[in-house]
């Protein structure tokens, strides 16, 4: 019986869609808190009508690779996933919104399973389709990486993959969301209970005659969407959403050793905005956002990584 404490993941890029390196890879580790990946199918039932009023056929359809990794943001280990989600690519230590499609396969061990249990999940041509982010107002940074690919195979060892390498990860500590900075508006904001951010790629996938597998699914536009939760002191966040004024949201993240993210939306809008009551206890406004591309920055989301 297979424990999530002894659950890995790791992945490795793909040079050619739907193509594992078959040449001794080296797969980079995933660090998660749980994972939902997994391949379904479409189903047919045939229509056919016979004396028994019975179902005699049914048949499997097109395969479908999707589900989320979860995680806990910490610096530098998400840095291939983030740029994949972006389709941008690192340019001295700041990223943005691109074109650049990327694919990777991903290994699921599960590794209190014998050879025999088929413990290795090797999902092929998996895309980052979105991405999301907590950031509460005390406690760790979280998110979820959304995905879209092509395959599974089931293996009981590595043997088809040559010699591959697991290189040690990443051991950066979380982020947490009380060590940091946020400005709105370029001006430092202290009222904030919780901030969300959502980025969606759109992709969706194509299905032709004679295969079972997607091929290179389609992409949408680059969608990033989110909220602020903050304690209502004053009217100022809610005269922005009233009179359709253009913002902004900075938000600095540093961990224990002094490594940084700040995530910049650097052109927003606030697309609500009400002071609900219920109970006693302080009031809350949530506005939500729609970032809008920046013609300065060239994208509506920037990630720049501060190293100590």
């Amino acid at each position: 019986m297979a424990d999530s404490a002894l659950h890995n993941m790791s992945y490795v890029a793909e040079a050619d869609y739907g193509v594992t390196p078959v040449a001794d890879p080296a797969f980079s580790n995933l660090r998660h808190t749980g994972a939902t990946l997994g391949l379904t199918k479409e189903s047919f039932q045939s229509e056919e009508l016979n004396e028994n009023r019975q179902v005699e056929h049914f048949r499997h359809g097109v395969k479908s690779v999707a589900g989320d990794v979860s995680f806990e943001l910490s610096y530098g280990s998400f840095d291939d996933f983030l740029e994949a989600t972006l389709m941008g690519t690192w340019t001295a230590d700041v990223l943005k919104a691109g074109v650049a499609r990327r694919s990777f396969s991903v290994l699921r061990h599960f590794t209190d399973l014998l050879a025999a249990d088929k413990p290795y999940h090797l999902f092929s041509g998996v895309e980052l389709n979105t991405l999301s982010l907590t950031i509460p107002a005390s406690g760790i940074v979280t998110g979820s990486f959304g995905t879209l690919g092509k395959g599974l195979t089931l293996l009981g060892d590595l043997s088809t993959l040559g010699t591959p390498t697991f290189p040690a990860g990443s051991t950066t500590a979380p982020f947490d969301s009380f060590t940091g900075t946020i400005t709105e508006g370029g001006s430092a904001i202290s009222v904030v209970t919780e901030v969300t951010l959502s980025l969606a790629n759109g992709l969706a996938v194509r299905n032709v005659v004679g295969s079972d597998e997607t091929i290179l699914p389609t992409v949408g536009k680059s969608n990033v969407t989110g909220s602020i939760t903050a304690y209502f002191e004053n009217a100022a966040l809610m005269q922005k959403f009233l009179d359709e004024t253009e913002s902004s949201l900075e938000v600095t993240l540093t961990d224990p050793d002094g490594n940084s993210y700040i995530i910049e939306l650097p052109r927003i809008k606030y697309n609500g905005g009400q002071p609900d009551v219920s109970g006693e206890g302080s009031i809350t406004i949530n506005l939500p956002i729609q970032a809008l591309y920046d013609v300065a920055d060239l994208s509506q989301l920037v990630i720049t990584r501060v190293p100590v």
